[in-house]
């Protein structure tokens, strides 16, 4: 994968650690900055683009989704919305759902200028598409029994200590890689995995922080639970995160999305969007 940086050492990834163990701290979501303030992209002139269709799916909650009243809806739609505003050409967008199988060939012929719906931006999809830069990351994250939550650094704490995760995934890997000094638990179903940690089987549990935090925020989690350390970004491990997809010769338009992206962040939208449909944050 193309990436920014390289992960040279898990504990200076941290992009700040979350206090768990204060319930004060811990009721104040974190918002994810992926943008450098002092960096200034160029506003685009976009007033000869005829339109801007972005494509997405209705079956990926909660970034988009058919809601109750059969309106798309979800956090892509907001943030597509919110770049069309920034832009000056609201009068100009539309979102339509397709199937994800469709989507690629509806770009391709034309039927839409971008995608907003979650392809991953690797170098096999590179050669098909244009990536604007990634909007949100998922942070790998450890979660505990509230009366056991650790604050970093968490690797002496975590020394010897049972800690599961789902079998075969790139969690486990990471795990394996960067704190092989626990004692690794295995689990092929995640219910078996939240089933042992309510139960007090286990010392921990890793894995992708934001199906951690759906669960955190679920009554199947019963307020047993919470983040303990983190959150760790490793794109080695977890990918780049996500991007909004052009053809490949449109370069102009991903770039005009990067503008009104990092616009969108240094409002304070995203973080409205983010809390939005994140209440639970898993940064």
């Amino acid at each position: 994968m193309a990436f920014q940086w390289r992960f040279l050492a898990l504990a200076s990834m941290l992009i700040g650690a979350l206090s768990v163990a204060d319930a004060a701290r811990a009721a104040e979501p974190q918002v994810p900055v992926l943008w450098d303030a002092k960096e200034r992209l160029p506003k685009p002139d976009l007033s000869a683009l005829p339109r801007l269709r972005f494509l997405t799916t209705t079956d990926f909650p909660p970034f988009n989704f058919l809601d109750g009243a059969g309106k798309l809806s979800g956090f892509h739609i907001d943030l597509a919305r919110a770049i069309c505003a920034e832009l000056g050409i609201a009068e100009k967008c539309q979102i339509q759902a397709l199937p994800w199988a469709e989507l690629e060939g509806a770009l391709q012929k034309g039927e839409g200028e971008a995608i907003i719906a979650g392809i991953a931006a690797t170098p096999e999809s590179r050669a098909t598409y244009a990536f604007s830069r990634s909007y949100l990351q998922f942070p790998a994250r450890f979660v505990m029994q509230k009366g056991k939550a650790l604050t970093e650094p968490v690797f002496d704490k975590l020394r010897g200590k049972r800690v599961g995760v789902l079998a075969g995934s790139a969690h486990e890997r990471m795990l394996r890689d960067y704190f092989n000094t626990v004692q690794i638990v295995p689990f092929d179903r995640p219910e078996d995995l939240y089933t042992d940690l309510k139960a007090g089987k286990l010392d921990a549990a890793f894995g992708d922080g934001m199906r951690l935090a759906f669960w955190l925020g679920g009554s199947d989690a019963a307020g047993c639970c919470r983040f303990a350390g983190g959150p760790y970004l490793a794109p080695e491990y977890l990918g780049s995160g996500m991007a909004i997809a052009t053809r490949a010769d449109n370069p102009a338009l991903a770039a005009a999305l990067d503008y009104a992206l990092q616009e969108i962040s240094m409002k304070g939208t995203f973080a409205e969007f983010y809390l939005r449909y994140f209440p639970v944050s898993f940064f």
